[in-house]
């Protein structure tokens, strides 16, 4: 079966529960303060591998963030292309209300120092029929959007976050973009989602476009092709990573031959499970609970 190769990045997460999110001027004291394995990279590479997929996670952690990449051994993910620097690795710093809903700092650190080397380790371990995965938190993404088209490499995008570079992004050789209605709307410099899906369906007509909507599920483009589709109904506690579950299981349905549209039942799955326990990488589920919550009901329709 084809692979996963995931150029990524790795994080380590502050997590504070906090009674509201902070506004500005305002000190709100935590409930609870925890530390946990992040990065949307790292996420992703988990979940692709707790789905099944085969994954080789490329990318730079610093000393202190060497217990990442235990993190992604433990899960079979291969780490032979990940590159340790005397840079502190990445973190971020999430507060998450009673609700579930968070708000995430982020700073690069270890993620934004990858050389070409590291690029070129990512397209060698590429072979016929793999995916490279690509997520907004590391450097060099102009290059690597190069080489992609150069090499005719299968190419997805989760363009998180949005930053002041992504106006310099040729995304052409994206086969497939997977972004949230903020994501979407800065992108394509809409106001709405609807505009927004639209603009980025049309901007990319041979790709496939992805816009995640949160509880209100999400939509799919291809040319002249839509698909809505709701959530699968959960107790949510926490939404760090699951946009990761679900970015993590539709790669690996996809690699498993799965049509488009039940790709994204099941990472959708993922994703909704994920917002039932707390953190980023820990809140990932198993195959098995995903299989299980495809298989009990289909999402609610979509808002």
């Amino acid at each position: 079966m084809p692979k996963l190769v995931n150029l990524g990045s790795l994080c380590i997460d502050n997590v504070y529960s906090v009674p509201n999110i902070t506004a500005a001027g305002e000190t709100v004291a935590s409930l609870e303060y925890a530390v946990h394995a992040g990065g949307k990279g790292l996420n992703q590479s988990l979940a692709a591998a707790r789905a099944g997929a085969r994954v080789a996670h490329v990318g730079c952690v610093g000393p202190d963030g060497r217990w990442l990449r235990q993190q992604l051994v433990r899960a079979g993910v291969d780490v032979t292309a990940l590159r340790e620097t005397d840079s502190p690795s990445g973190h971020a710093v999430i507060q998450v209300n009673p609700s579930g809903e968070n708000a995430i700092v982020i700073t690069g650190g270890a993620n934004r120092t990858l050389e070409d080397t590291d690029i070129d380790a990512a397209f060698s371990l590429c072979e016929p029929g793999d995916w490279l995965l690509l997520q907004n938190e590391i450097n060099k993404m102009e290059d690597i959007f190069t080489i992609a088209s150069k090499r005719n490499q299968r190419l997805a995008l989760n363009l998180a976050p949005v930053d002041e570079r992504i106006g310099n992004y040729d995304l052409g050789p994206v086969d497939l973009l997977i972004v949230n209605e903020v994501e979407a709307q800065a992108l394509s410099a809409t106001s709405t989602v609807d505009d927004a899906f639209e603009a980025l369906c049309a901007r990319y007509p041979s790709g496939d476009v992805v816009v995640t909507l949160g509880r209100d599920g999400l939509r799919y483009g291809r040319g002249s092709e839509r698909v809505a589709l709701g959530t699968f109904e959960v107790d949510a506690v926490d939404e760090t990573g699951a946009g990761d579950a679900f970015v993590g299981y539709l790669m690996a349905a996809l690699l498993e031959g799965r049509r488009m549209r039940d790709a994204l039942i099941v990472g959708s799955a993922a994703g909704a499970l994920a917002t039932t326990r707390a953190g980023a990488a820990s809140s990932i589920p198993n195959r098995e609970a995903v299989s299980a919550v495809v298989a009990s009901h289909e999402p609610d329709p979509a808002g």
